[in-house]
């Protein structure tokens, strides 16, 4: 990500946060609250630092900054980064809901909603979906 993109992303209300060791910068997660979400934005880990828990230790550190449900999108195809999240909680919604979540939530392409997929760290409602977007309380 170039600055000029990071400085957007930070215009746009994504809040950084890093983890470093020995002084070095080896991880990077960002959270954007929109609407009635937390999204989790641009997660990062060093490919000689992944399977460390450094992720893991993100993703904690994120759920302390908001009491919102969390959204996060990747690719279909990044079957890794999903088993990461679902090992972290988080469920994969269904292609409908999917679809107007990305649409609601996310600044994206048309192509990259049909490439990708949405996972909840809270069991979404969908049946709710007629009247609006909601979160079952259980």
């Amino acid at each position: 990500m170039s600055k000029n993109e990071l400085r957007q992303e930070i215009s746009n209300g994504v809040n950084f946060w890093g983890y470093e060791e020995n002084g070095k910068l080896v991880g990077v997660m960002g959270i954007q609250d929109v609407i009635d979400f937390s999204l989790i934005r641009h997660a990062y880990v060093l490919v000689n630092k992944q399977n460390q828990g450094i992720g893991t230790k993100l993703v904690a550190h994120l759920r302390t900054q908001t009491a919102r449900p969390m959204l996060v999108g990747t690719w279909t195809t990044a079957t890794w980064a999903i088993h990461f999240y679902e090992k972290q909680g988080f469920k994969q919604v269904t292609t409908e809901t999917k679809d107007r979540l990305l649409r609601t939530y996310w600044s994206i392409p048309e192509r990259q909603v049909e490439t990708s997929t949405v996972l909840a760290d809270k069991w979404l409602d969908q049946s709710s979906l007629s009247e609006g977007l909601r979160w079952a309380q259980s």
